[in-house]
Formats: C-alpha cells, structure tokens, sequence
C-alpha cells in the first residue's frame, strides 16, 4: 500500500544490496548487458522511484509506467555502468564548422515558403496568441518549423523509455532523472498515456519539443477541449510556443532585432546582453541598419544589443532583449538568429543576412580554451571556460587585441595561438 515506510525501507534494502552484488560480480571495466539490465531494474526501485514518491508520482502510475521500461542501448551519449565518458569528442557545433552552414538558404527558403503558407491556414488561432500572449505569429510559426517541421517530423520514441535510458546511465544522469519523474507527472496528470508519450531521442515532447519540465510549465490547452495536446493540436501546439516565450520574458511590441554595419571606429568589443545601450545611442555612434532603413522612432529610447558571432568575420546586428529570450529555446546565438531569420521570411518575404559568414570554422575546440585560459590569466573574464567562443569570449579577445596594438576581430582565428599565450 502507498505511504507504509516499512515496506518501502524494506523493498530499497533489498534493491541496494542487489546492486551491491552485481556491482561485485562485475568485472572492473564494463559490465555486460544483461547484467546492466539488472541493475536499471534494481536502479528503478531503490533510487527513481523513493525520489518520485517524494515529488508526489503515485505509486499507481510509476509502477504501471516502469513495469515494461526496458533500456534503449541505440541512444546515444551513453555511459554504461563500468566504462567511461568519452573525452574526445567531434568538433560538430556550428561555430566549429562554418556559421554559415548552419544558415542553408536552400533550407530556409523551404521553411519560410511553408511558413508563410500555414501563417495563413491559422491566421485565426494565430491573431489569438498574439492577443493574449503578446508574441507574433510569425516568431511562432518559425519556432515551430524549427523544431518538427510544422509538426510533420516523426516523434517515433517512448519519453519515458529514453528518459529512463538516460537517467540511467548518461553523462547528464540527474538532469534525465528530473525530466523523468516530470514525465511521470505529465502521465499522473491526465494529459497523457505513457504510450502516448512519444519524444525525440533526447526526449523532448511533442511538436514544440518540450521537455517533460517545460511542459508541465508552458503547456497550454489552446482549443478548449481540456487537454494540453502538444501532439496532434496545432492551437495547443502554437500557443504553447508563445506561452514559453511570453513567461520567459518577450516584450511585446518589440522584433528580435536588426541586421546592421559597424564602423571600423566603432569596437567589435561591446556586444552582450550586459552592455546594452538605447537604439539612439547606437545609432549615433554610426551605426546603421544594413537595409538602408533608419531604426524605427518608437525605438530610440529601447535598449539594444551588439551581436557579432562571428567577430568581424560575418553579419553584425543590434538585436533586442527579444533576442535572449529565443536563446531560453536553444541556447545558442546561432538558433536564435535562425529563428529571427526565418520570421523576417515569413512576416515580409525578406532574404539571407546581407554580411557574408567568413572561414571561421577551423579552430579546434582545445585551441579555444587555450585562448580562454591566456586571456583569463591576462585578467579578462571569458565566462565559461569550456573552448566555446561566447560573446565574454569574443569580446575579451577584442580588447586584447586593441590593447596588443592589432587590429580588432573579436574572433578566435588560427594567427592569434602564438601571440596569446
């Protein structure tokens, strides 16, 4: 019976010490499979389930949840009990590859194309969100395409069998755990069966592709037929996207920003969401929108941004605090410009970015912490110091390299390893 602590006392001994003895039984490098199926099995009752009980899963649920979970060995990322993470991992980031490969025309002009079409098809639901939620259809609509192709792509996994798979045994075992047991919560709740709760396989949910937490969070039921539908609504599906957005911060009123050209006097060393300045004043250091249209008048006292990610070697803007709030979805400067981009295509029927993306993607990852590492030792503040060029990175290498008496580009490059040591 739920909430007899004896027995849940006794049922955890008995898994603990199972886990003792195959753990023993083990040889010290890795264990077979069999053997790790066991100790998920044991895992399943001595650790996920006391710590689902305590968020208040019932008992019901979790074990008609977990009764036929078994582990996904075709996941990825994957660290099975005995062997190790992998150090060496594939330079496959955008920013180590070319930026601009991330921005395929091809691709975008097809997103933007049915984009548009389908901003018209829910012109209706699409007003409503807005009305209420303050973000615009077409940032929805380009979300949207980001994540599942308008809700055409293919969400084939069991949530709860990759998010057991990879609490398991991941190199994120405590994040997957939360995602988890919110799961669980998502199935206690009502919203959905567990077979019917079908993830990508990182198990995000659904076509806004959601995890578990954000969708107990952000979830919506749009249509009124009182479920949070993230699957087969397109009205859930929509105002989900815009609730995430509005909660995590979106100005209404505003766009995410604007495409511009920077002066050579002007330092590529000012960007992040930190130093942000009104449009006017920008503006006023010589600043210019890169269309040829001046900055609308109603923003000249709104704070805006400097963003270069590629340093001189690729478009520049001033983008809004909008801007940040589309990095809460993909934290990535990359994503958010993405997203941006293809609503511009589906609001206006505008193009690619004017500035052309430079060769920037020959750096190793280790060359870039070794960058960070100098300029940290040189005082500088990189943020993170994890061989990623992020904006404190970026910026940092910018004034060292006016202090240094070189010119500007506040991007890693290959000529810069030997001078900064």
């Amino acid at each position: 019976m739920p909430g007899r602590a004896e027995g849940g006392i006794a049922t955890r001994l008995a898994s603990l010490l199972a886990l003792a003895v195959i753990a023993m039984a083990l040889p010290a490098q890795a264990a077979s499979k069999a053997e790790v199926e066991k100790m998920f099995r044991a895992w399943i009752d001595s650790d996920l389930w006391p710590a689902a009980q305590k968020t208040g899963v019932s008992e019901k649920t979790f074990r008609a949840a977990m009764q036929g979970v078994a582990l996904n060995w075709d996941l990825p990322d994957l660290v099975p009990p005995g062997s190790r993470p992998k150090t060496e991992q594939a330079q496959s980031q955008a920013e180590f590859s070319s930026p601009g490969a991330y921005f395929s025309e091809k691709r975008l002009q097809g997103l933007a194309g049915t984009g548009s079409r389908l901003a018209k098809t829910h012109a209706a639901t699409l007003r409503r969100i807005e009305q209420r939620f303050g973000v615009p259809g077409e940032v929805v609509v380009a979300v949207w395409g980001r994540e599942s192709g308008f809700g055409s792509a293919k969400i084939p996994y069991s949530a709860v069998e990759v998010l057991a798979t990879k609490a398991f045994m991941s190199t994120r075992k405590d994040m997957f755990r939360k995602e988890l047991i919110a799961a669980l919560h998502i199935v206690d709740g009502g919203d959905r069966t567990v077979a019917e709760l079908k993830g990508s396989w990182a198990g995000a949910l659904g076509q806004p592709q959601f995890m578990p937490t954000s969708f107990l969070q952000y979830a919506v039921d749009f249509d009124g037929d009182g479920v949070r539908d993230i699957w087969g609504s397109v009205p859930d599906s929509l105002a989900s996207i815009a609730n995430y957005l509005a909660k995590k911060g979106w100005q209404a009123g505003r766009g995410w920003g604007y495409e511009v050209s920077i002066p050579a006097g002007v330092s590529c060393a000012q960007e992040g969401p930190d130093l942000a300045k009104p449009i006017s004043a920008w503006a006023s250091s010589g600043i210019t929108r890169i269309s040829g249209k001046g900055f609308p008048s109603g923003e000249a006292k709104a704070s805006g941004m400097m963003l270069v990610p590629a340093g001189t070697h690729g478009p520049e803007f001033i983008v809004t605090p909008n801007f940040y709030v589309l990095k809460e979805y993909n934290n990535s400067d990359l994503y958010a410009l993405f997203i941006g981009n293809l609503a511009d295509r589906i609001a206006y029927g505008s193009g690619p970015f004017r500035g052309a993306w430079g060769d920037v993607g020959k750096m190793l990852r280790s060359d870039v912490l070794a960058m960070q590492k100098a300029l940290v030792a040189k005082g500088y503040d990189v943020g993170k110091v994890d061989g990623l060029p992020g904006y404190k990175t970026r910026r940092s290498l910018g004034d060292w390299q006016a202090k240094s008496g070189l010119t500007p580009t506040c991007y890693p490059d290959a000529s810069l390893k030997a001078k900064l040591r």
